[in-house]
C-alpha cells in the first residue's frame, strides 16, 4: 500500500492511497482512496506510517526552552496603543522611547527597583514586545533623564486632550519620603506616610474631572498645600492656555487664605470644603439645623460669613455610622489601656506624677483621642473619665460637610458640586 502523487496541470496534484495487486504475470494498481481532500501534513503523517516509521508522541518531540508570560504585557501595550502614548512621549521611535515604554508597562504590572525590573523584563514578553533586551539599569537611569527632558512637551500634549476652556482642573498634594541627603528638595515636613523623622519631598498632580493626570510639579518637602495653588493657576494659564477654569481642591489646598487670592484673579472659580471648626460655628449661630437632615441629606444655604458664595451642606448616613464605631473603639481601646496604668498605680508599681503621666501621655498620642477624657494625676494616683459632651459635640457632625463653591448655580447645581468634589478622590 502507498500513496501515488498524480499531477494536475493547473491545481494541486491528486494524492491516491493505492495498493498493488498481481494478476498472473501482471501487477496492477488499485485505488483506496483519494486523499486530496486531506492537507499536506495529514498526507505526510499517513505515508510515514505506510512506510513503517516509528510513531513518536508530538509532546515529546520539543523540548520548552523557556516560558514567559504574555497575556497581561499584551494587554497593557494594546491599551498603550489605544491611547496613543508611543505617540505622545515622542513623535519619532527611539530606543529611549521603547525604555520608557517598557518601564510604564513594568510599573502596571510589576512594580520594582530599575535594577529588579530589568530582571523581571524577562520572565514575561515585555522585553521583546518592547525591543529592550539588552537593556540594563543604567538604560533605564538614561531613559529618565530623556524624559524629563520631554516633559513640558509632553505635558502640553496632555493638556491639550484633557482640559478645555470653562472646565474643570482637580489638584492635590502629596509627598514622598526617601533615604538620602543629596536632595536639594528634601526637607522634613508633614508626612503623608507616617515615616517621621525623615526627609520628604512634595509634589502637586493636575488633572482633569475624571482624574486623569495632565501635570506634575515637584516642591520642597516642607512646602504647604495652598502655596503650591497660585503657581499652579499660573501654570495653567501661561503654559496651557486654559485662561478660565474651575479649580476643584480639599479644604487644606483652597485656604482662605487662598480664596482671598482666587477672588483677585479674574476668571478662576473654585470648589472646595470647610472645615470641621467652620462647620460647627454655622451650627452654634443657628445659621445650620441639623433637624433639617431628617428629611434630605443635602441642603444649600448662604451665610453672611462667607459672601458671594454658595454653600451646600450634606449628611452621609454610612459615613456617619462609620465614624461613630470608628470613635467607640478607638475610646474603648484608650480606656483599656489607661485601666490598666490605672491598675499599676493602685498596686503602688507605677509611682511618681511624672512616671505616671510618660505612660498616659503615650496611650493618649497612641490613639489620638485626649480631647475627650479628662485625666486626674497625682504623685500616688491616677483617674480618668469621658467627656461625654464633648464626645456628643464632635458625634453631632459625624457624616456631615459643607462644600464652599463660587461657581454659580446656573453653571453648576448642588449635586453636581458635590460629585465634582468628591472627584478628587480619582486623585487622591
Amino acid at each position: 500500500m502507498h500513496i501515488d502523487i498524480v499531477p494536475n496541470r493547473n491545481s494541486r496534484p491528486a494524492y491516491l492511497l493505492r495498493e498493488s495487486v498481481r494478476e498472473g504475470k501482471r501487477v496492477r494498481k488499485r485505488t483506496l482512496a483519494n486523499l486530496s481532500s486531506l492537507s499536506d501534513e495529514q498526507i505526510f503523517a499517513i505515508r510515514a506510517v505506510l512506510r513503517g516509521d516509528p510513531m513518536q508522541n508530538l509532546a515529546e518531540r520539543f523540548e520548552v526552552i523557556a516560558s514567559r508570560a504574555h497575556g497581561a504585557a499584551q494587554a497593557v501595550r494594546v491599551a498603550m496603543r489605544r491611547l496613543e502614548l508611543p505617540k505622545l512621549l515622542g513623535s519619532r521611535p527611539s530606543p529611549e522611547r521603547d525604555v520608557v515604554l517598557a518601564m510604564v508597562a513594568s510599573r502596571i504590572l510589576a512594580p520594582h527597583t530599575k535594577l529588579a525590573t530589568t530582571r523581571w523584563w524577562h520572565t514575561t514578553t515585555v522585553a521583546q514586545d518592547f525591543g529592550v533586551a539588552d537593556a540594563d539599569e543604567d538604560d533605564l537611569y538614561e531613559a529618565m533623564d530623556w524624559l524629563l527632558e520631554r516633559q513640558d512637551a509632553i505635558q502640553k500634549k496632555l493638556a491639550a486632550r484633557h482640559l478645555s476652556p470653562g472646565g474643570m482642573v482637580l489638584y492635590d498634594l502629596s509627598s514622598s519620603y526617601f533615604e538620602g541627603h543629596c536632595c536639594p528638595l528634601g526637607k522634613f515636613g508633614y508626612n503623608r506616610d507616617g515615616k517621621h523623622g525623615l526627609l520628604q519631598v512634595n509634589y502637586g498632580l493636575l488633572t482633569d474631572d475624571r482624574g486623569c493626570p495632565v501635570a506634575v510639579s515637584v516642591y520642597e518637602g516642607n512646602v504647604t498645600d495652598s502655596k503650591t495653588l497660585m503657581p499652579q493657576i499660573k501654570r495653567l494659564r501661561e503654559d496651557f492656555g486654559i485662561e478660565q477654569l474651575v479649580m476643584v481642591g480639599d479644604r487644606g489646598m483652597i485656604s482662605s487664605k487662598a480664596i482671598e487670592e482666587l477672588r483677585e484673579t479674574e476668571g478662576i472659580a473654585w470648589i472646595t470644603a470647610l472645615k470641621s471648626a467652620s462647620i460647627r460655628v454655622l451650627i452654634e449661630q443657628g445659621q445650620l439645623q441639623l433637624g433639617l437632615f431628617d428629611d434630605r441629606n443635602l441642603i444649600e444655604l448662604i451665610s453672611p460669613d462667607y459672601p458671594g458664595e454658595r454653600l451646600v451642606a450634606c449628611r452621609n448616613p454610612e459615613l456617619a455610622r462609620l465614624r461613630a464605631h470608628k470613635r467607640e473603639a478607638l475610646l474603648c481601646a484608650t480606656e483599656g489601656n489607661l485601666a490598666k496604668i490605672k491598675t499599676q498605680v493602685e498596686a503602688t508599681k507605677l509611682k511618681g506624677r511624672d512616671k505616671i503621666g510618660v505612660r498616659v501621655g503615650k496611650v493618649i498620642d497612641q490613639y489620638k483621642m485626649a480631647k475627650h477624657f479628662e485625666l486626674t494625676i497625682d504623685e500616688n494616683a491616677f483617674s480618668f473619665v469621658r467627656r461625654h459632651e464633648c464626645i456628643a459635640a464632635e458625634a453631632a457632625l459625624d457624616g456631615i460637610y459643607i462644600i464652599r463653591t463660587s461657581v454659580s448655580a446656573a453653571q453648576m447645581d448642588a449635586p453636581q458640586c458635590v460629585r465634582n468634589y468628591k472627584s478628587l478622590s480619582n486623585v487622591e
